[in-house]
């Protein structure tokens, strides 16, 4: 990695994984697959961050090494000496993985690391984020904050404090605020990502949810965005509306919370109709 106080070295790494990890051969599997769906279960937490950097990869090979090497640290904290059951070749397959990407991968955007993700953060924030809520569905969005929350974790690690800029830090703000509005609630995860539930594949749900979102017909409405927002303009600016609570609460002003408890409250009851 970019030679840095704030980012542990190259050879530190190397160090910690050959002194406490027993070599293991690995080359023959597929890594995108390795990294994050056959994670150790004690080291679980780690898996977004490699199903992330994965995400990534195409985009930004180095931003990618970078999420993997925090999670490679982060892994080798939970776990120093690896007793966890299969922790000791998982780690030993990402070490070499990490050894491989650090000669391979270059920084695209700029000439060190901290600025390679500095740049990337706030390139990912304004490509998919700042316009995102009026162009892209629920589904989409809740999984682009979910990237650029791990993007932002990964970036503290990599960026001294006093280095991250007023206008990252803003982002980030902006990205906690919009997640607070794609969290799971109650039973019916709307918005998740990855794999999805079962209980979303259920007929009379999947009808509930057509029923609650046919709002082709009706007006939409046009909003003063809120000055704190980074991104937020003078002018009005037409918002995306995804199902009837949307629209209620762009006329009426519903707090998002209880828009979506009601919302999910409505999903049950017409489901409850249909059995």
């Amino acid at each position: 990695m970019a030679s840095t106080s704030a980012v542990p070295q190259r050879s530190q790494s190397r160090g910690i994984g050959r002194a406490q990890t027993m070599m293991f051969d690995w080359q023959n599997e597929d890594s995108s697959a390795m990294d994050s769906e056959l994670v150790p279960s004690s080291l679980a937490v780690i898996a977004p961050i490699l199903r992330v950097a994965n995400e990534i990869e195409e985009d930004n090979p180095r931003v990618a090494y970078l999420c993997r090497f925090h999670a490679f640290e982060k892994a080798h904290r939970m776990d120093p000496t690896s007793g966890g059951r299969g922790v000791r070749q998982f780690k030993t397959y990402l070490l070499h993985r990490l050894e491989k990407e650090e000669e391979e991968t270059r920084p695209q955007l700029a000439r060190n690391d901290p600025r390679e993700i500095l740049l990337y953060y706030q390139k990912y924030y304004e490509d998919n984020i700042r316009e995102g809520p009026h162009t892209k569905k629920p589904e989409e969005m809740a999984k682009i904050l979910q990237i650029a929350t791990v993007l932002y974790d990964v970036l503290k690690t990599v960026v001294p404090h006093a280095k991250v800029d007023e206008q990252t830090h803003r982002y980030a703000e902006d990205v906690k605020r919009k997640r607070e509005q794609y969290e799971h609630y109650n039973i019916l995860p709307l918005y998740a990502t990855g794999a999805r539930s079962t209980i979303m594949e259920f007929p009379e749900i999947k009808a509930a949810i057509r029923a609650l979102r046919n709002v082709q017909n009706l007006p939409m409405s046009r909003v003063r965005e809120a000055s704190n927002v980074p991104h937020a303009s003078s002018g009005g600016k037409d918002i995306s509306v995804f199902d009837i609570l949307d629209w209620l609460s762009s006329h009426f002003g519903f707090q998002v919370y209880h828009a979506l408890n009601s919302f999910l409250s409505l999903y049950f009851l017409l489901a409850s109709h249909m059995l």
